[in-house]
């Protein structure tokens, strides 16, 4: 039993966190600049020997900044995030999300789709992160929405290493905030949901571990390198929840 400061008696604590499920895209890694990943596709054209789109210096910062929030611009299009069910789903919504921006031909499209992955960051502070979770002898899974396979990454980043397992959208054909999704990944962890933790950045796909008593850590997007991942390790203790 523990006494706080204001004098409650707690009986009983949470159970201790042995398993950890984390989102992918905008939790373990960051989306990159947006000019960058114009530049790549644009790079993409010329080696492939398209020309140029005739864009204007306006029209490129139009596309930039709409670019910043692609996925919350699909979700307008695709509310149910049905283009994480598949791989030609997820194609076909990028292609008609992106075909909104004045401007933009199918061409350039399909250069920003094709060099896309290639502008994501791992978070500095997600490596050592997952590193010091695995020395505790924590379990952890990488759970995402997504139409793309993200384990060529995860071993780019030298992330696959320190995985329990992968779960991806469109391999398990439910996306998350289905806490059937959440009932798979603990399976693959191996705990009950008491003992498990989400982290994520969306309050609403992010959560539907809730029924299933998974403790969930929402992380707003941030700016810079450092996604502040290391709460968690001040949230799981040395084997508890402090």
């Amino acid at each position: 039993m523990r006494r706080l400061r204001c004098g409650m008696r707690i009986d009983k604590g949470p159970e201790p966190i042995k398993g950890v499920i984390f989102d992918f895209h905008g939790t373990l890694v960051e989306g990159g600049d947006a000019g960058r990943w114009i530049d790549a596709a644009l790079r993409r054209l010329d080696e492939d020997g398209n020309p140029k789109p005739d864009l204007s210096a306006d029209q490129i910062a139009g596309l930039r900044a709409y670019l910043d929030q692609i996925w919350q611009h699909a979700h307008a299009i695709d509310p149910r995030s049905e283009r994480d069910l598949s791989r030609d789903r997820h194609w076909d919504v990028f292609n008609r999300t992106v075909a909104l921006c004045p401007g933009v031909k199918p061409d350039l499209i399909a250069a920003l789709y094709a060099v896309m992955p290639d502008q994501w960051l791992l978070f500095d502070d997600a490596l050592p992160v997952l590193r010091e979770l695995k020395s505790r002898g924590v379990r952890i899974v990488v759970l995402s929405n997504i139409g793309l396979d993200i384990r060529p990454l995860l071993d780019r980043f030298g992330v696959s290493g320190l995985l329990d397992g992968v779960l991806l959208s469109y391999e398990v054909g439910l996306v998350k905030p289905d806490p059937a999704i959440y009932a798979r990944a603990l399976e693959v962890l191996g705990v009950p949901g008491a003992q498990a933790l989400m982290v994520g950045d969306s309050p609403r796909d992010d959560v539907g571990g809730v029924p299933l008593k998974i403790r969930t850590f929402i992380l707003p997007r941030t700016e810079g390198p450092v996604h502040g991942l290391g709460t968690i390790l001040q949230m799981i203790g040395d084997g508890e929840i402090l």
